[in-house]
């Protein structure tokens, strides 16, 4: 039967090659969108690990992706440094701001007192020096080559300019950052924070520490940056469903190209399938002969899904450094989309094959 269903194959190339295509066009959807999502979340993470403070301290909803929320008093953290446990507090002002330039759309800010914040996360200015003025920026080294900018440069924010001063490494949270004071006057919300950074005392148990400030300070919300950097992906807006739909899309391409072409492909062969049942074969052969040829398709589209999707992975990651990041489960979920879909898609057309009446088909040959 194989030497059948290649025979099939071969001998309508172009077709053949049309459905390859359209199972790899779903593969590719699947791989490398979600690829991209997984690198640019887990790129997020990176930064948030980047913190080597143990616990967050706000108020609910202050720390949403969306949230530009700076409703937690700065005296907050001198209360905090009186809970056994902790070291140090640094409170941050973090703003949300749509920017089409930016990876997913926002640009996100930090508003923090530079030393402070240094010291707790072990960062350094690697040139220029920190933000001090109303009107003074630092940005990460990635920031500062993804938008070519040189210190002494402008960039604007708020609608109005900001000088860039420094250059901060290794990233961490925001890639903008500019004073405490500078980001409360911006948002006329004087001795107000987003949240406030807690690093505790070496061999602190952080779990003991978090229960212990729940308690002093009740009504409050204690998240700790372990589980912050976990979920980074169910903290971008929507994009648990943005990915389901590339599924979905990607599954209805697959079934799709191939129900089309296997549809027309038994129109043309009637007479080749009238032939094989005068001849004995039965439903289920000519089924499974139509399956075989959809699952070959699925296979070959595939590895072509594969082999595109890594390939321009490569390259947009060279040319645009866009991190990707590929897994196991969706890498799954793509061969099962394009094998699945190939053999569904297939089903229709298979199942008409098998009813032909061969001596209506021969009579009429």
């Amino acid at each position: 039967m194989l030497e059948l269903v290649l025979a099939n194959l071969r001998t309508r190339p172009f077709r053949t090659l049309i459905s390859i295509v359209g199972v790899a066009l779903g593969v590719v959807l699947v791989t490398l969108f979600t690829g991209l999502a997984r690198g640019m979340s887990d790129d997020m993470a990176r930064r948030a690990a980047n913190w080597k403070a143990e616990i967050v301290f706000t108020r609910p909803g202050a720390m949403e992706i969306t949230s530009s929320n700076a409703n937690v008093s700065t005296t907050y953290a001198d209360r905090l440094l009186e809970i056994e446990g902790v070291k140090s507090t640094v409170p941050v002002i973090r703003y949300i701001t749509s920017n089409t330039k930016a990876r997913w759309g926002i640009e996100q800010l930090d508003g923090v007192e530079w030393q402070p914040f240094a010291e707790m996360n072990d960062m350094q200015i690697v040139q220029g020096r920190p933000a001090t003025g109303s009107n003074e920026v630092i940005l990460d080294e990635r920031k500062m080559q993804d938008d070519n900018y040189k210190l002494g440069d402008t960039i604007e924010i708020f609608g109005e300019p900001y000088n860039i001063v420094g250059v901060f490494a290794p990233p961490s949270g925001a890639r903008i950052k500019m004073s405490l004071a500078a980001m409360q006057e911006a948002q006329q919300s004087p001795n107000k924070c987003s949240y406030i950074l807690v690093k505790l005392n070496d061999g602190a148990e952080i779990d003991e520490v978090a229960a212990r400030i729940n308690q002093v300070l009740p009504g409050n919300k204690i998240n700790l940056t372990r589980d912050l950097i976990i979920d980074a992906q169910d903290r971008i807006p929507a994009l648990k469903t943005f990915l389901r739909v590339l599924v979905g899309l990607g599954a209805f391409v697959s079934t799709i190209f191939v129900l089309l072409s296997m549809y027309t492909t038994i129109t043309e062969r009637r007479k080749e399938i009238g032939i094989l049942k005068s001849l004995g074969a039965s439903k289920s052969f000519i089924i499974s002969v139509i399956e075989g040829e959809a699952f070959l398709i699925g296979v070959l589209g595939v590895l072509l899904g594969f082999t595109v999707s890594f390939l321009a992975s490569y390259i947009i990651q060279s040319s645009f450094d866009l991190q990707f990041e590929f897994s196991r489960g969706w890498t799954l979920t793509a061969i099962f989309i394009a094998l699945g879909g190939s053999l569904i898609g297939a089903l229709y057309p298979a199942w008409r094959a098998s009813n032909i009446d061969p001596v209506l088909v021969l009579t009429n040959e």
